[in-house]
């Protein structure tokens, strides 16, 4: 697996906070000052024009730190007014803001006109809704014309969980200090942080060591790492053969979307079990595919001794059909992937999961999964694959914006990419074979999982950007899969 870049939860920052002032000789207000002045960089690389600035200050550091950023903006001939919700509170800001007034800094209790608008208003603490009068404050940045550049986190944003509790600051960028936050690459942080930078402060390395992070996280551009050339003498039987098992009558497209993203994966072979009905067209559309006529449970047991992966699913439906080729599979000793219907009939079940299975819940299948619901999975998503892992073991992807996945003994990982156009029916049969042809490959458990949900959200992208988000239909992906999965031969 290629290396991850890691993330942290507040706890380990404020280790990170204290550890920085113990190297700067005890000192907390100098690392502010740094905190300051790289707010003030950020400021001239993305802003440079920007003349008439206000800054958001909160009572906390977090406003401490946009005092001092004041301070630099208004010694380089701004038009600079600090906005505060309050008196400053902690001894720092007190100083950062006695430095701003000693240096002729204004104070404001409006918005007024502004080329930027900085959010100081709170750092990484807090996890519950702003209070009625900042919310106000909060709703009247939006209405700005303004861009935004947000201090650690979007003022609003539970840092650990990357939920909005209640009304939160949507930033054009933010600036995060010290180390990378692990609640703003998913859930409802994605839609606040606008682009994400890092200010380490001048730290050395090795304040950063022994701190475990909370979270990997996984580009686009770490594709390559997972998909080295193949050798020269390989062939069919030595890259897996999936099955793939659904459609019930009136859902046939689905399994054909998943074992299409099988072979185009690189699945040796790709057997599909499904409804008579669907055979013809199957194959009139996958002729690579060997489609079987599956009306009795007893002709799956064939198909499953051959495989090396099921994959199941994808148009299975919850009648009666559906139920046996589910208990058949669920009793075989072959790895699995399980999505859509077979999650809730997994969930009916009770039966606990082998290590090398996995699951692919979008957070709806998750809150069944778990017995409870959909907004409390997206309240806390790194709580909620967590459980669902624990839950019924082997390895959870919990899809959706900043998909995690999370295997046994080691931190979730969350994958930076895909966006909202991917929200179509037949996306998430795509990611069925996309994971079980990699496990068919002999990607482990995990990396099956990591790799294929990177996979498939960077195909997202690509096709998106070749003609829009809105309208992307789950085959448009198809070609993007295959491209993407031979980084090495581009």
């Amino acid at each position: 697996m290629p290396a991850p870049l890691p993330l942290f939860a507040p706890d380990a920052l404020h280790a990170l906070e204290a550890r920085g002032t113990a190297r700067l000789d005890g000192d907390a207000f100098a690392l502010m000052a740094r905190a300051g002045q790289a707010a003030w960089r950020c400021v001239l690389k993305h802003w440079p024009q920007a003349r008439r600035i206000v800054v958001a200050c909160g009572p906390g550091n977090n406003g401490g730190d946009g005092y001092v950023l004041a301070r630099h903006a208004r010694e380089a001939g701004r038009d600079v007014r600090v906005l505060r919700v309050a008196e400053p509170a902690s001894p720092l800001a007190q100083r950062a803001c006695a430095e701003y007034r000693a240096a002729g800094g204004a104070i404001t209790d409006a918005l007024g006109e502004a080329d930027l608008i900085v959010d100081a208003l709170f750092g990484i603490g807090l996890s519950r809704a702003p209070e009625a009068a900042t919310a106000a404050l909060i709703e009247a940045i939006h209405a700005h014309r303004a861009p935004v550049l947000a201090l650690d986190v979007p003022s609003g944003i539970d840092a650990a969980r990357g939920s909005a509790p209640g009304a939160a600051v949507r930033a054009d960028c933010t600036l995060q200090f010290l180390a990378r936050h692990r609640g703003l690459r998913t859930g409802a942080a994605l839609d606040h942080c606008g682009e994400l930078e890092l200010a380490t402060l001048d730290l050395p390395a090795d304040v950063f060591e022994g701190l475990a992070p909370a979270a990997l996280a996984f580009r686009a551009d770490a594709l390559a790492g997972f998909f080295p050339l193949r050798p020269r003498d390989t062939h069919k039987g030595r890259n897996g053969h999936v099955l793939c098992v659904g459609g019930e009558a009136g859902s046939g497209g689905a399994i054909l979307l998943a074992v299409q993203a099988a072979l185009r994966c690189g699945a040796g072979l790709a057997t599909v079990a499904t409804r008579a009905a669907h055979v013809p067209a199957l194959l009139a559309r996958c002729p690579e595919a060997m489609a079987h006529a599956v009306e009795d449970v007893a002709q799956l047991d064939a198909l499953l001794g051959r495989a090396d992966v099921v994959a199941i699913g994808p148009g299975l439906g919850q009648g009666a059909w559906g139920r046996a080729l589910f208990e058949r599979v669920l009793a075989c000793d072959k790895p699995r992937v399980f999505d859509a219907e077979a999650l809730s009939l997994l969930a009916a079940s009770g039966a606990m999961l082998r290590p090398d299975d996995v699951v692919t819940p979008h957070p709806g299948e998750a809150a069944r999964l778990l017995g409870t619901t959909t907004a409390e999975v997206q309240r806390d998503r790194f709580a909620a694959v967590a459980a669902l892992q624990a839950r019924w073991g082997g390895v959870a992807v919990l899809k959706g914006a900043g998909t995690l996945v999370q295997a046994p003994g080691v931190p979730p990982v969350v994958l930076c990419a895909g966006n909202p156009g991917m929200g179509t029916g037949g996306m998430g049969d795509l990611l069925t074979g996309v994971v079980a042809a990699l496990h068919g490959q002999g990607f482990t458990p995990r990396d099956a999982a990591v790799a294929g949900a990177l996979l498939h959200a960077a195909a997202g992208d690509a096709a998106a950007r070749e003609d829009g988000e809105r309208g992307l239909l789950p085959s448009d992906l198809l070609p993007w899969l295959r491209r993407l999965a031979n980084p090495m031969r581009r």
